[in-house]
């Protein structure tokens, strides 16, 4: 069984249901969640909106391969009510991240395996850090705590 940490969340519609919907769906579809941090609310980050977004780190256990995984999370974000737009950064109401599967490195035209600047976003730090604040990041070679402390975002995070 293959270890994929998940960034789940958006800041459109109802966003706790939402993210509900999205753990269902990827029990259903992609593998078990065997953890998960509490829900965060956090500034809009890379573009301005006035709408904060929800989000929640979760870590599943799957049989899939990591290009399975991500047809898979794209497939319950458009189901959720995604829509892509041309610019990298926007509102939505459900994004799905990987962040980490197993130790593995990946680097494809369409999948950047651990996430590349996962680190950078505070966002995304603090809710690893909540549930695992020793694991190795397995390109920088530092534990996500290591990493939060140095992490120069000091964009709003609030836990919930």
């Amino acid at each position: 069984m293959n270890q994929v940490y998940l960034l789940i969340g958006g800041n459109l519609g109802d966003r706790y249901k939402l993210i509900g919907s999205a753990k269902l769906s990827i029990t259903k579809k992609i593998g078990k969640v065997v953890k998960e941090s509490s829900i965060y609310e956090t500034a809009p980050w890379g573009f301005k909106s006035e709408q904060y977004f929800l989000n929640q780190v979760i870590v599943i256990t799957t049989e899939y391969s990591p290009g399975e995984v991500l047809q898979r999370c794209q497939e319950i974000e458009n189901e959720l009510g995604r829509i892509r737009k041309s610019e990298q950064y926007s509102s939505r109401t459900m994004d799905v991240d990987i962040l980490f599967y197993n130790d593995d490195l990946i680097n494809l035209s369409e999948l950047i395996i651990p996430h590349e600047r996962l680190h950078e976003r505070r966002f995304t730090m603090e809710p690893l850090v909540e549930i695992s604040p020793e694991y190795a990041h397995p390109k920088l070679n530092k534990t996500l705590s290591e990493l939060l402390a140095e992490c120069k975002d000091v964009s709003e995070v609030r836990k919930l």
